[in-house]
């Protein structure tokens, strides 16, 4: 009889992926078992039998009211957006990059680097970029 039960609890348990054994307990009630939830914890256990963590949901760049959160590009040069990434070389020395890029045409205007303790953030606001372009 366990083989049949532990067959039935891993076709619940692939069925309905978020269910964990307190509801697939549940089920198999429904199903006419005669279980107890321990027994089944137990044989989730045995089995290693884990709950799929929830994704998560995807946020709107704009509210419902039609107030924007964000600039949505329409033109050229409408919309920029900078990021600092870090990265690791492969003698172990931690480096960032500052990217500047524009929203509507996906160019990248200015990349800069440098290491810890540099100050990127204010090269910003004093580099020309793109043909001599000022970012002020």
């Amino acid at each position: 009889m366990n083989t049949r039960l532990v067959r039935r609890m891993v076709q619940l348990a692939c069925d309905y992926g978020r269910y964990g054994y307190r509801r697939v307990t549940a089920l198999l009630r429904a199903e006419g078992w005669r279980v107890n939830h321990k027994r089944i914890e137990r044989l989730w256990r045995h089995e290693g039998l884990k709950v799929l963590q929830k994704q998560p949901k995807r946020r709107r760049l704009w509210l419902n009211d039609g107030a924007c959160v964000r600039l949505r590009p329409q033109y050229k040069d409408h919309v920029w957006s900078y990021d600092f990434v870090a990265d690791r070389t492969s003698d172990g020395r931690s480096f960032r990059m500052l990217t500047l890029m524009d929203e509507h045409t996906r160019e990248c205007l200015a990349s800069e680097w440098g290491w810890p303790g540099d100050h990127l953030d204010t090269n910003i606001n004093t580099g020309t970029y793109r043909g001599g372009r000022s970012l002020a």
